[in-house]
C-alpha cells in the first residue's frame, strides 16, 4: 500500500528531489521504518514511457526551466539558457546517466594534501576517507549491479569500444576495458541484461541500467513508509524560532502553494537547484540564505573538465550501436604533475545521436567543414573526457536579480570560469584522444568543446570546519542540525570519476546516520 501522509504530520522526513541521492535516501530510510515524503518537481515516467528518439526524449525528460549563465566557459556562449543537461522527473538524472560507476581513488579524497597549493583553486580535503567509504561503496555496487564487481562480468564491447581499445593499446595504455557499469551484463536483481539498443541517455526501456525511478523508489513505496509527490516544485525550506527546519513550502501540480511539516529535511535537488533553494529560503534569522553563515552556499561549483574527441575512419563504425558509454581508458586518471596539471582524467566512449551531434560539434560554425563531418557520421568513433576540475570560490550559483520562474521565484545563475589547470588537462586529453584514433588510421580527428554540464558538483560542499563549507562529514548542514544535503552538491572536490556511485554510497551512509540519530532521540 502506497503511503499517504498529512501535510500537518511533523514526524516525517521530507526529501527534495528523487535522483541518485534523494531516491536512494528515500528508499534506505523507508526500509528502516522511517516515514518519508519525497517531493519531485517533474513527472513520473517508467521504461515503457521512455522514447527512443533523442530530441523527443529531451523534451520529455530534461530540466528546461529558465536559468542564466555567465563566465568564460563555452557553455555561457553557446547554451546560455541550458548550462546543465539534467532530468526533471521521478528518478532524476539517474534516468539519463550513462551508467559509469567508478570509485574515487585514494588521493582524490585528500586533494589539498596531495596536490599542494594550486593558485586560484579552493582545494580542501574531504572530512572522510577511502577506508570509511569502502563498505558503502560495496553496498552501492551491489545496489547498482556494477559490472566487474562481485563476479558480475563486464559488458561486451561494441564497435566504438573496439576502435578505442585498439588505439589505446597501441599507445601502451593498460587500463582499458568496457568498464564498471551499472548496466546489467547478465540478469540481476529482477532486471534483465543489456539489449544493446544504444539509447542509454534517453532512459533504458529494458530496465537493464539502474535508475532510482524503477528500483529504489517503488521499493521504498512498497514498505508503506514512502510517499512520492510528483509535479511538486519546492519554493522554500521553513524553520522555527530555534533555527531548525520545520517544513517546506511547495507548489503542487495545480500551482497551489502547500506546506508540508517535517522532522528532518534532506535536500537533493542537484548542484544548481539545491543552493538556489537555500538562497531562496533566506529569512530574518538567515539573511544570506539558509545554512549559509559561511557564505559558501553556491560556491565552488564544479562540472568536471570535459570535452570530446571524434575520429573519422574510412569504413563504418556505427558508434551509436550498443551501450552509449561502452568503454574506458583509466591510465590518465592518476595524479602526475609532470603532465603539467594536478589530478587526472578518464577517457570514455561516447556516441551522440545526430540532433545533438549537430548541436555540439561546433554550434554556429556552419559550412563545408561542419557538413562533411556530419556526412561522415556513420564512420565516426567518439570519446568523452572526464577530468577533475578545480573548485573555485568564484565559480558559483547565485540568484538572478531579474529573471524569475513560472512560480515567481528567482532562477539560478550559473557562473563558471575555467581554471588554468582545467585548460591544461583538457588540452592534454585532446592530444591523447587524437593519438588513440590516429593509431588506428583515423582520416580526420575532431576535438569538440564541452557540452552542457551533466556532472554538477560542489556548491554545498562538505568540510570539517563550518567556515570552509556548508555540511559536515554526514551531509548535515553546519548551521541547521536537522537539514541535510543529499546530492552531488556536497562534494568537496570532484575527482576524475563519474560521480553517481559516490552519490549513492554517500546516500546509503547518510541514511544510516539519520536512522541512528533518530533512534537516539537526537533529532
Amino acid at each position: 500500500m502506497v503511503a499517504k501522509f498529512e501535510l500537518s504530520d511533523d514526524s516525517v522526513v521530507v526529501i527534495i528531489g528523487t535522483g541518485s541521492g534523494g531516491g536512494v535516501l528515500a528508499n534506505e530510510l523507508a526500509q528502516k521504518g522511517i516515514k518519508v515524503v519525497a517531493l519531485e518537481a517533474g513527472g513520473r515516467y517508467l521504461p515503457d514511457d521512455y522514447i527512443n528518439d533523442e530530441w523527443d526524449s529531451f523534451g520529455q525528460l530534461a530540466w528546461t526551466d529558465p536559468r542564466t549563465t555567465s563566465g568564460d566557459w563555452r557553455v555561457a556562449r553557446d547554451f546560455k539558457n541550458l548550462p546543465a543537461w539534467i532530468v526533471k522527473a521521478v528518478g532524476g538524472t539517474s534516468i539519463h546517466w550513462a551508467g559509469a560507476s567508478l570509485r574515487f581513488q585514494e588521493h582524490e579524497w585528500k586533494a589539498a594534501t596531495h596536490y599542494g597549493h594550486v593558485a586560484g583553486a579552493n582545494l580542501l580535503d574531504w572530512p572522510i576517507d577511502p577506508v570509511e567509504m569502502e563498505p558503502y561503496y560495496v553496498k552501492a555496487e551491489a545496489k547498482l549491479g556494477v559490472t566487474r564487481t562481485e563476479n558480475r562480468p563486464g559488458l561486451p564491447g561494441n564497435n566504438n569500444y573496439k576502435v578505442l581499445e585498439k588505439g589505446a593499446l597501441a599507445l601502451g595504455y593498460k587500463e582499458v576495458s568496457t568498464g564498471h557499469m551499472a548496466i546489467n551484463s547478465i540478469d540481476y536483481d529482477g532486471r534483465m541484461s543489456c539489449q544493446q539498443t544504444g539509447f542509454c541517455f534517453q532512459g533504458c526501456k529494458w530496465g537493464a541500467k539502474w535508475s532510482a525511478a524503477y528500483t529504489d523508489i517503488p521499493r521504498g513505496e512498497a514498505t508503506g513508509n514512502l510517499e512520492v509527490r510528483d509535479h511538486c516544485h519546492v519554493a522554500r525550506i521553513l524553520h522555527d524560532d530555534k533555527g531548525l527546519a520545520s517544513g517546506v513550502e511547495y507548489f503542487d501540480k495545480d500551482g497551489n502553494l502547500q506546506m508540508q511539516k517535517a522532522k528532518i529535511v534532506c535536500l537533493a535537488g542537484n548542484s544548481i537547484e539545491s543552493p538556489r533553494l537555500l538562497l531562496n529560503s533566506a529569512s530574518a534569522m538567515f539573511p544570506d540564505g539558509l545554512a549559509n553563515s559561511s557564505g559558501q552556499v553556491g560556491r565552488n561549483y564544479m562540472r568536471h573538465t570535459t570535452g570530446s574527441v571524434y575520429g573519422v575512419f574510412d569504413k563504418p563504425v556505427r558508434m551509436w550501436r550498443g551501450t552509449t558509454m561502452a568503454g574506458i581508458v583509466r591510465d590518465e586518471a592518476r595524479h602526475d604533475p609532470s603532465r603539467g596539471f594536478v589530478g587526472g582524467y578518464e577517457l570514455e566512449t561516447l556516441s551522440l545521436g545526430l540532433p545533438f551531434m549537430a548541436a555540439f560539434l561546433d554550434p554556429g560554425g556552419w559550412g563545408r567543414e561542419f557538413t562533411t563531418a556530419l556526412d561522415s557520421y556513420e564512420n565516426m568513433a567518439g570519446m568523452w573526457i572526464v577530468g577533475e576540475d578545480m573548485p573555485q570560490e568564484t565559480n558559483r550559483i547565485t540568484l538572478s536579480p531579474t529573471l524569475k520562474d513560472a512560480h515567481g521565484l528567482p532562477v539560478a545563475d550559473v557562473h563558471y570560469d575555467d581554471h588554468p589547470n582545467d585548460i591544461a588537462m583538457r588540452n592534454h586529453a585532446y592530444a591523447r584522444g587524437a593519438a588513440i584514433y590516429d593509431a588506428v588510421g583515423a582520416t580526420r580527428v575532431l576535438p569538440t568543446p564541452p557540452y552542457p554540464s551533466t556532472h554538477n558538483l560542489g556548491s554545498n560542499r562538505m568540510s570539517e570546519k563550518p567556515r570552509d563549507g556548508v555540511v559536515n562529514r554526514n551531509g548535515q548542514t553546519h548551521d541547521v542540525a536537522n537539514l541535510f544535503i543529499s546530492d552531488g552538491s556536497q562534494f568537496t572536490t570532484g575527482a576524475a570519476e563519474n560521480p553517481t556511485l559516490t552519490i549513492v554510497a554517500l546516500a546509503i551512509r547518510q541514511a544510516e546516520f539519520i536512522a541512528g540519530e533518530l533512534s537516539k532521540g537526537n533529532m
